[in-house]
């Protein structure tokens, strides 16, 4: 069967096994194709080939519901559901998400991006169908990794107490984005190593057909007591004890199989959990090799997997693990709070160097914050590390455990900026709106790494929480503008003179400077400050601004509302000072997927949609 062929998944109910294996060949590399030139989730996906055909071949979708984790793992689900041709367009602007996505396919049940939420999700669809008195299976399909979240366990705890119907698969890869931690890993681990009952029920099925006469009878016996038998070699009841079915652990690469044990559990009127074993990366050496690093990953030369544009901006994330690293030298009371992303923030020096002193919490941020204020009570001095999209989730953790305590916390929070083809679900856009009226905390924005790094010094000498948010890359040009040194609550003058003056925060101090020269080329020389602190605000620039009487404009990448223009705009009316002219930010709107320069043209936020509407403004009152 040939994999354009397939237009939905009624197309592969039919197929041999044999043609089954083959599709499977031809979905590993069309992933391999597509991700090699527009990158993005990889590993995950090679290891997911084999169950998405399974499951597209037992179950009826749309009609029943299959609700991906994350959905970093959906791209085989996507071919075989209408989208083989669009794959091109995968993440790309105007193109099709890289994740589950409502109204982009009746085939995708319930949109994803973060951890853990499938569950309660499939839940929340499974009673939904019950008092409509539907009949439909809901499927919730979970990877290991999700597991470390604490709302997986929230949501089997309702489902296993209530018995609602439906399936969890939980997709056991031994990963997440990095190695797993933590006591469920430690005992989905002896579940897996039990070499014991993954052969032990293939061989005796095997042998007792052969026997003559009585093969059949041994082979049904051996059906009746394998419950029992699997309960003494897995130990298998945690699952049980919360009222779940359990049937595993399986080969999640023998679609033969799981298609069996999927027809079984669809008979069950009760919640299953199906637990499958599989290998992150299969089919694709070195992704098998280091599923770690081709979790996620940029276009790559699909022989070697080396980038096909290495990166020539510096990391924020890996420059602040270089100093804490250093730091910690000096700072025995130094310790790295990150979940499940040592490597992706930076900390992977700091790992190797104090192993000791790096907790990894898995997919855990709400208990990332709380270990962060407890250690920082005991005495040292805690530095979390998290993506600024999935700060939103520990957001009472940084109010009641936090800010209101006023703990000596350090937060590096990365990805604060539009996070380009990831989409919606990982915009850090939100940061400085839920954290700037949280009392007792300090919220500060480099527009280099050598800002970061007096930033991250500074943080260390408070006695009070300090964020520091900051893109993925440094801007071009950055390093080359002279630094004259980090001072909280002053403001970096970069360009003095002016007619006008436009206020940046951190990325935008790139697009300030673009529009500044377009400015100039019209006529009207501008200022430049980098509004490098949104609390506290400089209040001396903007009473010096106010007297000059001259307009300004305020650009920031983050959501209007709450962000720096609105902190500006309300310091302006209580001191009676001039509110800005205009202030560039996004719209009250979710912003889709693209490129990182698409998103700033769609959004009118990059220096040339700058300049013309200045330069419209100013014509307008000339």
């Amino acid at each position: 069967m040939d994999l354009d062929g397939i237009r939905q998944p009624a197309d592969i109910k039919g197929l041999s096994h044999e043609q089954v294996e083959g599709l499977a060949d031809q979905l590993r590399a069309r992933i391999v194709d597509v991700v090699s030139r527009n990158g993005g989730h990889l590993a995950s996906n090679l290891g997911a080939v084999e169950l998405t055909l399974a499951l597209h071949r037992v179950f009826d979708s749309p009609r029943d519901k299959i609700v991906f984790d994350v959905g970093h793992q959906c791209y085989a689900h996507k071919m075989l559901t209408g989208r083989l041709q669009a794959m091109d367009s995968l993440r790309q602007y105007k193109g099709i998400s890289g994740f589950p996505k409502l109204g982009e396919s009746e085939h995708d049940a319930y949109g994803t991006g973060h951890a853990s939420t499938a569950i309660s999700a499939a839940l929340g669809l499974a009673r939904a169908r019950d008092l409509r008195g539907g009949q439909e299976h809901v499927i919730a399909v979970v990877g290991d990794g999700a597991f470390t979240g604490g709302l997986c366990y929230e949501a089997l705890n309702d489902a296993g107490h209530s018995q609602t119907r439906l399936m969890v698969i939980l997709n056991d890869n031994q990963m997440s984005i990095a190695p797993n931690v933590g006591g469920l890993s430690n005992y989905l681990t002896r579940m897996r190593s039990s070499k014991a009952w993954l052969g032990l029920k293939k061989r005796l099925s095997a042998f007792f057909l052969k026997v003559p006469l009585i093969g059949g009878f041994l082979h049904k016996l051996l059906s009746r007591v394998k419950d029992s038998l699997r309960n003494f070699l897995i130990r298998d009841r945690f699952f049980q004890a919360l009222g779940f079915r359990y049937l595993g652990p399986i080969d999640g690469h023998n679609t033969r199989y799981v298609e069996k044990i999927l027809q079984r559990a669809k008979r069950f009127d009760q919640p299953v959990i199906i637990h499958l074993v599989t290998q992150k990366g299969k089919g694709l050496a070195f992704a098998e090799r280091q599923p770690w690093r081709t979790h996620g990953v940029n276009p790559f030369h699909k022989e070697s997997g080396a980038p096909l544009q290495p990166a020539t901006a510096r990391s924020f994330g890996k420059a602040a693990g270089q100093l804490l690293t250093q730091l910690a030298r000096e700072d025995s009371r130094l310790v790295a709070i990150t979940a499940a992303m040592a490597e992706a923030t930076g900390l992977q020096p700091f790992q190797q160097a104090y192993p000791d002193r790096l907790f990894d919490v898995g997919i855990a941020e709400s208990h990332a914050v709380t270990l962060a204020a407890g250690l920082a009570v005991g005495g040292l001095r805690p530095v979390v590390t998290l993506y600024d999209t999935f700060l939103q989730r520990a957001y009472d953790q940084v109010v009641v455990d936090i800010a209101l305590q006023k703990l000596p916390v350090t937060f590096l929070i990365d990805r604060a900026a539009m996070g380009g083809a990831d989409g919606p679900t990982h915009h850090g856009v939100f940061g400085t709106a839920f954290l700037r009226h949280v009392p007792n905390l300090i919220l500060l924005h480099p527009r280099s790494i050598e800002e970061l790094e007096a930033m991250l010094r500074f943080a260390l000498t408070q006695q009070g929480p300090v964020f520091i948010r900051y893109p993925r890359s440094e801007e071009a040009g950055m390093r080359e503008l002279p630094y004259a040194g980090f001072a909280l609550g002053q403001w970096e003058r970069l360009h003095p003179k002016g007619s006008l003056c436009l206020v940046a925060t951190g990325p935008m101090v790139r697009q300030a400077l673009l529009a500044r020269e377009l400015l100039l080329e019209a006529g009207h020389r501008a200022q430049v400050v980098n509004a490098n602190s949104t609390k506290p605000l400089d209040i001396a620039f903007l009473r010096a601004i106010s007297l000059q009487n001259i307009p300004y404009y305020v650009l920031e990448e983050q959501v209007e509302a709450g962000g720096l223009g609105s902190a500006i705009g309300e310091a302006c009316l209580r001191e009676g000072l001039r509110l800005p002219a205009r202030v560039f930010a996004l719209p009250d709107a979710f912003i889709p997927h693209g490129s990182h320069e698409e998103l700033l043209a769609h959004t009118g936020l990059d220096g040339a949609s700058i300049a013309r509407a200045i330069q419209s403004r100013l014509e307008a009152i000339a």
